[in-house]
């Protein structure tokens, strides 16, 4: 035990055994869902689910438990919500490649992430995001995060009419037929959210396990955030919300699912891989354009996740700030979670599955306490837990879940009161870095549009040169990116 207490420095973060463990699981918890959704998604592309399944597993726990040993910070790493729909839909159905050949641009990306992150242009890119913009990014993770537990909760519902549907199953939304049942509808901004009625047992229970963790956050007991967790399950359970007649291990045949993860393990290094990939020179452009559309969006997911939970909470001190700055090499927490991230996507793509990335939910683990590494090997080790307990973990509602988020999301969003928003010149960006990363469902697209803003604002106003160069890159490289996705 004093080993573990000393090689994660509990004392110097404030932390101790008992609330690491409660955050790694609170974190698990909140992040679970994405063994199930990720293996649904790239079947779609031809993968075997059971495979994927696996795949998802130990991607997330090699990635996570890497993080956690490496960078002693507490953060979770699995295949990415966004980058697991843009393998499938765009590249696998729009562009026609193989998911072998998908693949193979992941591993890619992963290893051009790690490259950036070796030459430091990570750690640039984070030095140069003026403070106001940092603040914005830090609030609209919270925003962001907290819109997510409101989904989650089933406290939204969106109404969409005929005429604003832009396509179904990525084809026609006027066709006669549809076969193989509905994946995707995709509608314009006529989609109108609303709150539900409440006649659904889900939502009821989810606002009960809302207010039972807000009040245990006012009377700042031990582990709210996963004693709501816990209540809200068990009201489900109760309420017949969740069905226990559900777990059946009979049907988790782990040795089916091994049999799967061998047609997709290190496939990218076969004749259906990189080899076919880089096969047909004509390709070229388009798989380098689809790479580096990969990349941006991994790369900005990951530094808005770093600054919106870590500075504020005080996992990456004012001393880790200072290291990334002039520090060389692996110096200080930031850099070597920066690294971790980028080998967590070469992993995941040697396992078989779309890009690994640090993911967001991290922060119900932090907002649960978490503060080291510990919290990250306890998140490890429920993952894989999860292979053999799967009927199980699938029994928890996302309801359940929902709260955690949402109080992670009230305490982030604090971090406008930061901004001077009496200053047009700093709100306009802010605004849609913080708003517009919510409402577009994405850290990057919200990074992306801070961004260019404050690019424009400056310029209008004859400062051009106070924009550090590496975020004028950036707002190139964010506009190629734009353009890359209309023509793809």
């Amino acid at each position: 035990m004093d080993t573990i207490r000393n090689y994660f420095k509990f004392s110097e973060n404030h932390t101790d055994f008992g609330t690491e463990v409660q955050a790694g699981i609170t974190t698990f918890l909140a992040m679970s869902y994405i063994m199930f959704v990720n293996p649904a998604i790239l079947s779609q592309a031809g993968m075997p689910a059971q495979g994927v399944f696996l795949a998802t597993i130990f991607a997330a726990a090699i990635s996570t438990l890497f993080i956690g040993l490496f960078a002693n910070v507490p953060y979770a790493l699995a295949p990415g919500m966004g980058l697991n729909a843009f393998f499938t839909y765009t590249v696998v159905f729009a562009l026609g490649f193989t998911w072998q050949e998908a693949l193979s641009m992941v591993f890619i990306c992963g290893i051009l992430n790690v490259l950036i992150t070796i030459t430091k242009v990570r750690k640039l890119l984070i030095v140069s995001i003026p403070s106001f913009l940092q603040h914005a990014i830090s609030a609209g993770i919270g925003i962001f995060i907290g819109y997510i537990g409101l989904k989650n909760a089933g406290l939204l519902q969106f109404t969409s009419g005929a005429g604003n549907i832009i396509s179904v199953n990525n084809g026609d939304p006027m066709a006669d037929t549809i076969t193989g049942g509905v994946h995707t509808v995709v509608t314009d901004g006529g989609i109108v959210p609303e709150l539900v009625n409440f006649t659904q047992p889900g939502a009821l229970i989810a606002v009960v396990g809302i207010i039972v963790t807000i009040i245990l956050m006012l009377r700042k007991s031990k582990g709210a955030i996963l004693i709501g967790i816990a209540v809200t399950t068990l009201l489900a359970f109760i309420t017949g919300i969740v069905d226990l007649g559900q777990v059946s291990f009979a049907n988790n045949s782990l040795s089916s699912a091994f049999t799967d993860l061998g047609k997709i393990f290190g496939v990218i290094f076969t004749s259906a891989g990189i080899p076919s990939l880089f096969g047909d020179i004509t390709r070229l452009p388009i798989v380098l354009m689809t790479i580096f559309a990969f990349s941006l969006s991994d790369v900005f997911d990951t530094i808005g996740t770093f600054i919106g939970t870590g500075l504020r909470s005080g996992i990456f001190s004012k001393a880790d700030q200072l290291a990334l700055e002039s520090g060389s090499g692996f110096t200080s927490k930031m850099d070597k979670a920066l690294f971790g991230d980028s080998v967590g996507t070469i992993f995941g793509a040697i396992l078989g599955t779309s890009n690994t990335t640090t993911f967001v939910e991290s922060s119900a683990g932090i907002g649960a306490g978490g503060r080291t590494g510990f919290t990250s090997v306890i998140t490890a080790l429920c993952f894989v837990l999860s292979a053999f307990l799967s009927p199980i973990i699938s029994l928890i509602p996302a309801q359940a879940t929902a709260p955690a988020l949402i109080i992670v999301g009230i305490l982030m969003v604090s971090s406008l009161s930061d901004i001077d928003w009496s200053n047009f010149e700093d709100a306009v960006p802010a605004f849609f870095a913080s708003v517009f990363m919510g409402l577009t469902y994405s850290i990057s697209n919200g990074i992306a549009a801070g961004f260019i803003l404050y690019g424009i604002i400056k310029t209008a106003k004859g400062q051009a040169k106070e924009v550090h160069p590496i975020i004028w890159v950036s707002i190139v490289l964010f506009i190629i990116n734009f353009i890359v996705l209309a023509i793809i």
